[in-house]
Formats: C-alpha cells, structure tokens, sequence
C-alpha cells in the first residue's frame, strides 16, 4: 500500500518508535500502556457490546462506534498486568481516535510490523496487534453495511 494511507498519528507514533533504541521502544510501549483510556461510563456495565480479541495472550475487548459524522472511537479493555498488550491497545487507540470508517479501513495490516517492536516483543504479541487492528476494521466494516 502506498504510504500516503498511514494517517498522520501513526505515522507520528511509528517514527516515535524507530527513533528510539530497543530498550527505549520498550520504555515507551509502557508509556502508551499508562495512557490507554478508561472506558466512557456509558460502556462500562455493558461487556456484552465488546469483542474478545481472542489472538492476544490477555484479556482484550474492543468495540467500536461510529458517530454521525463517519468519526471511528475505539473502545479497548486490557488488563493492567499485561503493559505490552495495553500498549499496542493504546497505540491503535491514540492513532486512530479521529478518523473516519474509510482512514481506518486504509490502514495498512502490516502496521503493527513497522513500528520496530519486532526484536523487542515475541511474534505472539504482534500477532495480537495485528488482531486488534483486523477486528477494529471488521467491525467498522460491519457497522457501515448496517448503516
């Protein structure tokens, strides 16, 4: 895919990223792992909303929404004994808060593979980045044909 597809604040995360050493990029991860958000109040008594990503070696929902002006909001829950999974969590929340339903579904599947993680993280777990950002995109699919 062309690189014109990558929005802005990914592209800022993922240059973040491989600016840094190993070790740094895994400092960082921990930082975007402190700053996944919680959950609006509306959602919070309603895990039946939210998908399993079934792929990550922890506990991970999701749900997306997608409001009247075509604007994605990820919603993602991930325990905070798992700082790696919460960090890709909120990567993907921070980079993608803003977009519409199409920058979404145009962002590349291999993202998660750019970022520079891949000496710093085991294949499993950006396996289940790569989930994250396939069940956020099947569900803006979904949402879009039901609209």
């Amino acid at each position: 895919m062309p690189e014109t597809t990558l929005p802005d604040a990914l592209a800022e995360i993922r240059e973040e990223f491989l600016a840094l050493s190993q070790p740094e990029r895994l400092q960082l991860l921990l930082e975007f792992s402190n700053e996944l958000p919680e959950l609006p109040e509306r959602y919070r008594d309603h895990p039946d909303l939210f998908e399993q990503v079934v792929e990550c070696q922890s506990p991970v929902f999701l749900f997306v929404e997608i409001d009247d002006d075509d604007v994605v909001h990820l919603f993602v829950t991930a325990p905070k004994e798992s700082p790696t999974t919460r960090g890709f969590a909120s990567i993907l929340v921070q980079g993608l808060a803003g977009l519409t339903s199409a920058e979404v579904l145009a962002v590349p599947d291999d993202y998660p593979q750019t970022i520079g993680l891949a000496q710093a993280v085991s294949p499993l777990r950006l396996r289940g980045m790569a989930a994250l950002l396939g069940r956020t995109k099947h569900q803006v699919t979904a949402k879009r044909r039901a609209a």
